[in-house]
């Protein structure tokens, strides 16, 4: 099969197709046909040398999300049949032509969506089901602040959250961002270039704050978050993009009896994750499949040009998904 392999730690060029094995699936595996590939901010990471895959998984092909038609299925597989269109959860291997997935990590592709559409959702979805309604334990009536509101993480967080009663709230860095995350479903989006989010929170909800953060940024964003944060509330963090050796108030943590959490979802074993399937089975593809939660997919490449898509994701110019095209 034809794979992009991280050649070398470096820029996007470093991904340069190469032929490889085909995986063969393991009891509880199927051998997934990609059709499509997401693109996620850990690849960049990984492309770079700075996020290295679990043992388990291929250790120099990136992709972290697949859709495609499965050709194959393993000895102890019940879920699946070949033939069966899905997407997928995948702790790396998924830039290339075939990729195997866990039975309980795929699920099945709707009628009103592409193959392309369907790779968009499982990193996101699954991230944002774990964080916000498993660790954050939103509500429908609660309110959530997004920071990184057009990011793929994001533009799921607002249609899923608001989907299921809550109000939410973002940031973003161009008016135009926050226009699209408006339109989308979010009650007020902040342009964090022009505009500090603590007193514009604060001003919204009279005072109280939200209930829920959801924030990839940290650094100096943390001691604005515990302010923001209504009593009781709930920071959940799943990156720090801004650094993690923070300073912060622990005094208002007390006073407020706020929650402070965070998880990485990619070395979470298999039955974590497929729990985190079957709940979105469950609570969300019907909201998908009824249109009220859509893929957002600024850009799709060809797997050749997946350098250029790297380059797209490193520029944060995007809103939502970027997408690799197989076939």
């Amino acid at each position: 099969m034809k794979a992009l392999v991280i050649t070398q730690p470096g820029g996007p060029e470093v991904l340069q197709i190469r032929d490889r094995p085909v995986p063969q699936p393991k009891p509880h595996e199927v051998l997934i046909k990609v059709a499509a590939a997401g693109i996620n901010r850990p690849d960049v990471a990984q492309r770079k040398g700075a996020y290295p895959p679990p043992p388990d998984a291929p250790q120099d092909i990136p992709g972290l999300e697949v859709a495609g038609t499965i050709e194959a299925i393993g000895d102890a597989v019940t879920l699946w049949q070949t033939g069966d269109k899905v997407c997928a959860l995948v702790s790396g291997g998924g830039y290339a032509e075939y990729c195997t997935a866990p039975e309980g990590q795929c699920l099945p592709v709707l009628p009103n969506l592409t193959l392309t559409e369907a790779a968009s959702l499982p990193e996101t979805f699954f991230t944002v089901w774990s964080n916000v309604f498993d660790r954050g334990r939103l509500q429908p009536g609660e309110s959530l602040l997004v920071h990184g509101g057009s990011s793929g993480i994001g533009v799921t967080a607002i249609q899923m959250a608001k989907a299921l009663g809550s109000v939410v709230y973002v940031t973003a860095g161009s008016d135009d961002k926050c226009r699209f995350c408006e339109q989308l479903g979010a009650t007020k989006a902040v342009n964090y270039k022009t505009e500090d989010f603590i007193p514009t929170i604060a001003q919204i909800t009279g005072g109280k704050g939200v209930n829920v953060i959801l924030d990839m940024i940290g650094g100096d964003y943390t001691q604005g978050n515990i302010q923001s944060l209504a009593e009781e509330g709930r920071l959940v963090l799943i990156n720090t993009m801004k650094g993690k050796d923070v300073q912060v108030d622990l005094s208002m943590v007390m006073r407020k009896r706020l929650f402070i959490t965070g998880s990485t979802l990619r070395p979470r074993d298999r039955p974590f994750k497929s729990a985190i399937a079957t709940a979105l089975k469950k609570t969300v593809w019907s909201l998908i499949e009824a249109g009220q939660i859509k893929p957002i997919i600024h850009q799709t490449f060809a797997a050749q040009d997946a350098a250029k898509a790297h380059a797209l994701m490193e520029s944060s110019t995007h809103i939502g998904k970027i997408v690799l095209e197989f076939s």
